[in-house]
């Protein structure tokens, strides 16, 4: 029996009657059975026993329960090729196989060691998430055993990060579930075995490694979001939710995950063509080719509507013309998304503006050296010019010509919401790395901890991040319910960033010389939080979308 799903340890205590049923169908057999979990843990459909022998006929077993959905012929065909490879790999790994039974034939391998296995054939995997889609489109009934029931009919209410023992802990905060945990321990892994260990060398490199993103996309990192029709994984939002917090409290700056995947993909995803969508998402999923978005120019920061990047018709074509600065993945990457003027007679310059999709190796594009910045040094940040760079038609989004900056404003919500939870889960980070030195660092022969100035002071930063932390959880809430707004996107992004420097100088304060050494995690978490309040919107720009709620 394979079980895919999201929820790893759950999962395991839930189906262990189910096993225990079907271990006798399957005794002293080479056979495995598909069976299909939706979100909340439930059987949807059961495949019919497949021969682990490809030779050898299906073969089918009697049984008293009521017979399941079954799958159509193509997809079940899709599926057997998926069970047996993923079988095949799974006892040649311990790692990837969650349970082995080999006597009775059973494997039980959670959705995230199942994205982490290397299929011969990334069809199969294709064709399986479209089984899986189409499945729960037709709202199939439950088939299998009255012991698999949902597990959040019953369960317990999840205490707040404010009342675990740490603000890091697994289990907490009432918008995740245990699919969510799981999800959160599989990224937790992958971000200390494959991130951390290397990020030193990255920051010295002032960049990733290509490896470390073709990775993250075996892992399922990368367009967590994206629609499965277009490669994507089908995700939601919390899904995203948890891999930024991960790579967050890694203290990983260097991979430009978020911004690939929850910022560049989305335009694609949402306003490409078809053609657009097959050529680029699949590969962005995959790490394969690093995506970008260039807006920042030296004279157009925060305003947008001072863009002097011009695109003009030649024919059918396009000729593109201008530089932008601060990219970040910009030295890296193999498309970007150039935000340029169209229409410069346009009564306003936001009605004359277009976005153009620009492969790297292009004719007139070239890549400045990597920027020397401040911090977030393992993250390339570049230049970019463009000289007389010739693009077909077909290199404008969605083909939708001065369109551009309202497919901004649509996005720049959710860039924002980023940043707050990505500054949230800094705060929380800073806080727990500070509580293990101040318990270990020894002053006049006690613990730094044991002072009651020390003490209060983080009392003081606790509450204030407990209190941005349920801000941010309200947001995130919001924006998965399409019903976030400017304004409040606008204070969640200013509030948690500015809180990010506060905590980060106040964490610091209390680390001592200590926190002077770049050795040291709060001496890079300070200067990597400073240009929080700058980026996506300067925290000015906030508080005038803000008050345009206020005044108007």
């Amino acid at each position: 029996m394979l079980t895919v799903c999201r929820g790893i340890h759950a999962t395991c205590a839930r189906h262990k009657k189910t096993w225990q049923q079907q271990r006798a169908n399957c005794s002293n057999q080479k056979l495995l059975r598909f069976i299909l979990l939706d979100k909340r843990g439930c059987t949807i459909v059961t495949s019919p026993l497949i021969s682990l022998n490809p030779h050898l006929p299906q073969l089918s077993t009697a049984s008293t329960s009521p017979r399941p959905p079954q799958l159509p012929h193509s997809l079940n065909n899709a599926i057997e090729e998926l069970v047996i490879s993923c079988y095949r790999q799974s006892v040649n790994n311990e790692d990837n196989a969650l349970q082995n039974d080999p006597e009775h034939g059973l494997v039980v391998l959670s959705y995230s060691c199942l994205r982490n296995l290397t299929l011969q054939s990334t069809s199969i995997r294709r064709l399986a998430r479209s089984a899986t889609q189409r499945i729960l489109a037709t709202q199939a009934p439950l088939s299998t055993s009255s012991t698999c029931s949902c597990h959040h009919e019953h369960h317990e209410k999840r205490i707040p990060p404010s009342q675990a023992d740490t603000l890091l802990d697994i289990g907490t905060r009432d918008i995740f579930n245990e699919t969510h945990d799981a999800f959160r321990a599989s990224a937790r892994k992958f971000f200390a075995d494959e991130v951390k260990p290397y990020h030193d060398q990255w920051e010295r490199d002032g960049q990733v490694s290509r490896e470390v993103w073709e990775k993250a996309g075996a892992m399922g990192l990368l367009g967590i979001d994206a629609p499965t029709e277009h490669g994507g994984h089908g995700g939601d939002f919390l899904d995203v939710t948890v891999a930024l917090e991960e790579q967050c409290y890694a203290r990983a700056s260097g991979p430009g995950f978020s911004l690939h995947s929850n910022i560049v993909m989305p335009y694609i995803s949402r306003y490409g063509t078809p053609e657009q969508i097959q050529k680029y998402i699949p590969d962005m999923v995959a790490g394969k080719k690093i995506s970008a978005i260039a807006m920042t120019e030296p004279g157009a920061g925060s305003d947008l509507q001072g863009i002097q990047t011009r695109a003009v018709r030649d024919g059918d074509d396009w000729i593109l013309n201008g530089s932008k600065t601060y990219i970040t993945n910009g030295f890296m990457c193999d498309l970007v998304i150039v935000v340029a003027v169209t229409d410069p007679n346009a009564k306003k310059r936001a009605h004359g503006i277009s976005l153009f999709l620009v492969d790297a190796g292009t004719k007139g594009f070239h890549k400045g050296k990597k920027l020397e910045k401040m911090g977030l040094k393992a993250q390339d940040t570049a230049e970019l010019f463009f000289e007389d760079v010739r693009l077909p038609a077909d290199s404008v989004l969605g083909l939708d010509i001065n369109k551009g900056f309202y497919q901004l404003m649509e996005e720049l919500s959710q860039e924002r919401v980023l940043v707050g939870l990505g500054c949230t889960a800094g705060c929380e980070v800073m806080f727990e790395n500070t509580r293990d030195f101040i318990k270990d660092r020894k002053v006049f022969g006690q613990s730094l901890s044991t002072l009651q100035t020390i003490q209060h002071k983080m009392a003081e930063i606790k509450t204030s991040i407990c209190v941005a932390r349920a801000f941010t959880d309200h947001c995130i809430q919001l924006h998965l319910n399409k019903k976030l707004d400017v304004a409040t996107a606008a204070m969640n992004k200013y509030w948690a960033s500015d809180l990010a420097n506060k905590v980060a100088y106040d964490c610091l304060q209390l680390h001592g010389g200590s926190g002077f050494m770049w050795e040291y995690p709060i001496s890079k978490a300070y200067v990597d939080m400073r240009v929080q309040p700058i980026y996506a919107g300067s925290n000015e720009i906030m508080k005038e979308l803000i008050a345009r709620t206020i005044v108007a």
